[in-house]
């Protein structure tokens, strides 16, 4: 029976495999081990011309045997674009995966490293795949994630099992991390992260899953991960500006950054400043905004001190025509001064409300009342006290005009609110900036009316040079 199984799967002879110590430990001989199947399309259908027995109906110790004839089975692919093909194949090779799901899951034992090289063979032939090619640039700036629907994968029926399949492998305690580390190796990592720049947003849920345990387990390849994740980052920064995974590959590092331990090491600042805040340069900051923002409160929550150069950072990237962005970057700002301290609040306050001043006199409504919510917390209003003197003459002008003129009623509201806050703070220190704005503006009103004088007598000797002509 063997020998007719190597048949249909179209074996190739390869003496090099031979592992007895690996064998011996999954429960079988190298001889009684089925070889790789050559992956031929015409072998996929002698392959399922018979399927195999179910676990159930064979006994435990072959078990072991026919589970890795199963992973060869379901190493055969198929065209998923044409529904009407293979419709059989396909069914029976989704049922076998679901098999090979339960059999891990329900640890039947522990596994050889002869077995970890069959794991990996199949995973690779079903996962490891050229993803159709990105939108181009001009379409990527039309692309819309919110509104339009991404391309779905349509092999999806299998994948899913198949990522099932290797969630519940990496997590298994029959799974050594220490024996598979040669086969889920860094080459199989970096492949991983690959698909992550899939259209299929479930694809990447299980991918970002999966990383996240691949992390936990094998300690040796964390290093790598975290350098190939950089590398992703910087291409996506410096290069191209699109990639469908940035989101989901800062969720996982959302994670790692929290386990980091105290002092930060130099690699995870350096991190910090070449690729979080840098990121926050791209139009499509908003796809992905809310994981980043995790990460960087993050470092400045075990290292206050590094407030002043994330703060600066975000200064730097702030947007000035992007409305929506201004909200999300006020919104980041309010969680990071939330553990900044004083030292590092006075090294950036004259910047920071240079910006937030703009923001203030801002037309669109969500933009001044971002800003002025920023007056109810009262850690926030408690560092602005503490620098009132250099804080108010800064945003004085931005709150008098809204006061004034603002079309808002709840920005001019907030607005008074914000004012009435600063007069109980220091009624004097208002009393001047006040009379400083007065005068200010009433030197603009001397000057815009020294201006239209001046354009009214260049018209009057126009229209008599006319005349004289």
């Amino acid at each position: 029976m063997l020998k007719s199984v190597k048949q249909k799967l179209g074996v190739r002879r390869n003496q090099s495999r031979n592992k007895d110590d690996g064998s011996k430990s999954a429960g079988m001989s190298t001889s009684a081990k089925p070889q790789l199947p050559v992956l031929s399309e015409s072998n996929a259908y002698f392959a399922y011309s018979e399927p195999l027995p179910s676990f159930r109906e064979v006994p435990g110790n072959e078990r072991q045997v026919l589970f890795v004839k199963k992973l060869h089975l379901v190493s055969f692919t198929f065209d998923f674009n044409d529904a009407t093909k293979s419709v059989r194949e396909k069914e029976i090779k989704r049922q076998t995966l679901l098999e090979l799901v339960d059999y891990v899951n329900t640890g039947q034992g522990k596994f050889g490293e002869a077995i970890y090289e069959d794991i990996v063979f199949m995973l690779r032939h079903n996962l490891f795949r050229t993803l159709p090619p990105g939108r181009s640039s001009i379409e990527n700036e039309m692309f819309d994630p919110e509104e339009e629907e991404p391309t779905l994968e349509p092999a999806w029926p299998h994948l899913q099992i198949v990522y099932e399949f290797l969630l519940r492998y990496i997590v298994s305690e029959d799974t050594d991390a220490k024996v598979a580390k040669k086969y889920i190796d860094q080459h199989f990592v970096l492949k991983l992260l690959d698909l992550f720049d899939s259209e299929d947003p479930r694809e990447r849920d299980y991918l970002k899953t999966i990383l996240h345990r691949i992390y936990g387990k094998f300690m040796m390849h964390r290093p790598y991960i975290r350098k190939s994740i950089n590398n992703i980052f910087y291409r996506f920064i410096f290069e191209f500006e699109r990639h469908n995974g940035i989101a989901e590959l800062l969720e996982i590092l959302g994670s790692i950054i929290n386990g980091f331990a105290l002092p930060l090491k130099d690699e995870h600042k350096i991190f910090l400043v070449k690729c979080l805040v840098p990121l926050h340069k791209p139009k499509c900051v908003s796809i992905y905004h809310q994981p980043l923002s995790y990460c960087v409160t993050q470092f400045v929550e075990k290292d206050p001190k590094l407030a002043d150069i994330v703060l600066r950072g975000l200064l730097k990237y702030w947007p000035v025509t992007n409305s929506q962005k201004e909200v999300l970057f006020l919104g980041e700002l309010e969680e990071i001064l939330e553990f900044t301290q004083s030292t590092e609040f006075r090294k950036v306050m004259k910047t920071m409300f240079t910006v937030l001043g703009r923001c203030l006199r801002s037309s669109h409504f969500q933009v001044a009342e971002r800003a002025l919510f920023l007056w109810n917390n009262d850690y926030v209003v408690s560092m602005i006290a503490q620098n009132k003197e250099t804080v108010l003459p800064i945003i004085f002008s931005a709150l008098e005009n809204n006061s004034r003129n603002h079309w808002n009623s709840a920005v001019h509201g907030l607005t008074c609110n914000v004012r009435k806050m600063f007069i109980d703070m220091d009624k004097g220190l208002w009393d001047r900036c006040l009379a400083e704005y007065e005068e200010t503006m009433s030197g603009k009103q001397e000057k815009e009316a020294n201006r239209l004088k001046s354009w009214d007598r260049l018209e009057e000797q126009a229209k008599k040079n006319y005349n004289e002509g």
